[in-house]
């Protein structure tokens, strides 16, 4: 077995890798839906009684991917810590097992902190490639948490014309580390970064709006963005949370999830506005999920820039965190990287 830590998994993940094994395994699953398995995962709330801790959650998610000649059982265990990043640790810490379901055998280890942050942005970067018109230049990134590094980074990989970023954080202070520290570790990208201190300011003029927060109410109304914006909400990951407004909801064109059997229990956008009787939108207005795009059957007319307003929501599937951690554990297996371990 390979252990691989934070920096052993940060040396081995690109974000294009990330996004390529999301994409070819969203394809296996459209034409083998038997290949993939993945219930539905267990969330268990934590610190709900305390008046010292903020509530979080706990999280096992299990798949098991058939790659069309070995089988391979994944298991990522997540806890949500909302009070981390005051102790200058991440909201969001994970661990990943890789076994061989033939054998037994554990192939991998690995710390799931940045695979889970990749891999969530990658599921935003396949869905900006076939919903955000193709000519976007401007970017809002609304939350400047730990996600939000890697969630622009997938945006500037999939839209390379992009020139210009965009920066709002309820707390100005944090918008401002977000710009120095995007600025100094993915240099690569050539885009101008300007805090904005307001939402309204940030949002305006973007072409794509990525949101990452833990909000309880919308964030903006549709009159407030461009008409044929697109918007990438990965926040809001319980039903009493909501970033995206009803307006813009019930306004969208297009509205994709990611996942719909766990967006109906964990999307709060979606929740609350199909709950809502005063919102025209509900769960059978769904435009589709992210495969129904990956593999054609829904089909965004971008080029034109009239498509209106989309919506990608992602809630998250085991089954993308097996496919990035399965190409890290076959390259580990193979240029045995990380430290071996006998058990």
């Amino acid at each position: 077995m390979q252990v691989l830590n934070l920096d052993t998994v940060k040396q081995q993940l690109t974000m294009p890798m990330a996004i390529e094994a999301i994409e070819d395994l969203l394809k296996v699953q459209h034409e083998n839906p038997s290949w993939v398995k993945t219930p539905e995962r267990l969330v268990i709330p934590t610190y709900q009684d305390s008046e010292s801790h903020q509530t979080g959650s706990h999280l096992s998610m299990p798949s098991v991917v058939f790659d069309g000649s070995e089988e391979y059982a994944v298991v990522k265990l997540v806890t949500i810590c909302p009070d981390n990043p005051a102790r200058n640790k991440p909201t969001t810490v994970a661990t990943i097992a890789v076994s061989d379901t033939a054998t037994g055998e554990t192939l991998a280890f690995m710390d799931g902190i940045y695979v889970t942050q990749v891999r969530t942005a990658a599921l935003s970067g396949v869905a900006t490639k076939y919903m955000a018109n193709p000519d976007s230049k401007t970017v809002a990134v609304v939350g400047t948490g730990g996600m939000a590094y890697e969630q622009l980074n997938a945006v500037l990989t999939v839209c390379p014309n992009i020139t210009e970023v965009t920066l709002w954080n309820r707390t100005t202070d944090k918008a401002h580390d977000f710009k120095e520290v995007f600025e100094r570790d993915y240099s690569q990208w050539d885009v101008t970064l300007t805090v904005c201190d307001t939402i309204e300011e940030a949002v305006k003029d973007a072409d794509i709006i990525n949101l990452a927060t833990r909000a309880t109410e919308g964030l903006f109304e549709v009159d407030q963005i461009k008409a044929n914006a697109h918007v990438n909400a990965v926040g809001a990951y319980q039903p009493n949370m909501k970033e995206v407004s009803d307006s813009v909801i019930e306004s969208s064109a297009y509205v994709v999830i990611d996942d719909l059997e766990g967006g109906k229990h964990e999307a709060g956008d979606l929740i609350q506005a199909d709950d809502n009787s005063g919102c025209d939108w509900q769960w059978d207005q769904l435009s589709g999920q992210l495969m129904d795009l990956v593999s054609g059957d829904l089909k965004v007319e971008t080029a034109d820039g009239s498509k209106g307003i989309t919506l990608f929501k992602s809630v998250g599937a085991a089954s993308f965190d097996a496919a990035v951690a399965l190409k890290i554990a076959q390259a580990a297996k193979q240029d045995q990287i990380g430290q071996a371990v006998e058990l």
